[in-house]
This record gives C-alpha cells, structure tokens and sequence, in this order.
C-alpha cells in the first residue's frame, strides 16, 4: 500500500517560510500516476485542502487563503512532492498531512508565531 511521510514542519515567524517535503513509497504504479495533495487541519478545526497537483504536475489547485503565497511542486523521479510556503501567517498553523488514493502521511507540525 501506498505509504506517505511528510517532513520539514517547524516554528517560524510570521512572514517566514517554509518547505514541506512528502516521501512515497510502496506505490503499485509509477509515483506519475498518482495526484497528490496537501491537506492542513487546524487545533479544533476540521481538515481542509490547501493544494493539489496533478500527475505530470501540470495542473495544480489551490485553496484561496493560499494562493499567491503556497507553492505546489513534484519530483517524479524521487518520488517527492513539496509545499514551499512563503508569506506565512498564524492562521496557517496546522498540522500539514499530504495524501494520494485515499492514503494519507502522518502530519508534520506547521507552527507560525504572531
């Protein structure tokens, strides 16, 4: 079964930034075919989408509080899809979980701080 691991979660001031990484493994069929999409879920708070790219990468989406200041992106080759995250805001703490076919990583810890 496909198995996700999502890493670079942290501390940071607002303004500042960060990048998640997310690992795949034990796919059934190559990591292209598969969309991935990064999801957030706040203290108290149910889980909502962030952003999504499509197999290729040529298609991505993202949630309005995002836009201009997330970037989705994918490294077919490694298997690893990444969050860039500029511009951060309190409001974007959360836990940060990516997911694919149903499958979901474990969260990684987004703190920002006022």
């Amino acid at each position: 079964q496909v198995h996700l691991v999502e890493s670079g979660g942290g501390l940071v001031q607002a303004g500042g930034s960060l990048r998640l990484s997310c690992a795949a493994s034990g796919l059934t069929f190559s990591f292209s075919s598969y969309p991935m999409g990064w999801f957030r879920q706040g203290l108290g708070k149910e889980r909502e989408i962030v952003t999504a790219i499509s197999g290729s990468g040529g298609g991505t989406y993202y949630a309005d509080s995002v836009k201009g200041r997330f970037t989705i992106s994918r490294d077919n080759a490694k298997n690893l899809v990444y969050l860039q995250m500029h511009s951060l805001k309190p409001e974007d703490t959360a836990v940060y979980y990516c997911s694919s076919a149903n499958f979901w990583g474990q969260g990684t810890q987004v703190t920002v701080s006022s």
